[in-house]
């Protein structure tokens, strides 16, 4: 998701707090922003269970778990999904090998409200009865930046 430094209006706090639905898990973010989208992409969706998911992207340093140890799934060849294994919340998207961004949830965060999402991504695969009615951009995969 990683595309350009982060147009958040206000900036986001110098860190950033969250964790999972039973407190098992929880995180902090110390760095940098880099962007917050929505992800529309089938594996997003049957992964949380929702039809769409926001991410925040920072540089990998910046994210730490401050407590518990997340389940880790390789949704895909490159890529893997870290959750809390009590409860199931969905925490992180990361490259398996040498990360240089982390991507986590927004909705995990104890201030969601903190981060606005900045553009739509994957939105060939949006199931069609799910349509929202921001002025973001909207790109049909992972944007302009992505390729």
């Amino acid at each position: 998701m990683a595309s350009n430094i982060s147009k958040c209006n206000p900036p986001p706090p110098p860190h950033l707090l969250g964790g999972c639905l039973c407190g098992g898990l929880r995180y902090r973010v110390t760095g940098p922003l880099i962007d917050a989208g929505f992800c529309h992409c089938r594996i997003c969706q049957r992964a949380a269970g929702a039809p769409t998911v926001a991410w925040g992207t920072v540089p990998v340093a910046a994210f730490r778990y401050s407590k518990g140890s997340p389940a880790i799934y390789p949704s895909s060849r490159r890529y893997q999904r870290e959750f809390c294994a009590m409860c199931g919340t969905p925490i992180v998207f990361r490259r398996q090998h040498a990360p240089a961004f982390v991507d986590f949830t927004l909705a995990s965060l104890d201030t969601p409200a903190t981060i606005e999402p900045e553009y739509h991504s994957w939105r060939m695969s949006r199931i069609p009865w799910f349509e929202t009615t921001d002025n973001l951009p909207r790109h049909a995969d992972a944007g302009p930046d992505q390729q």
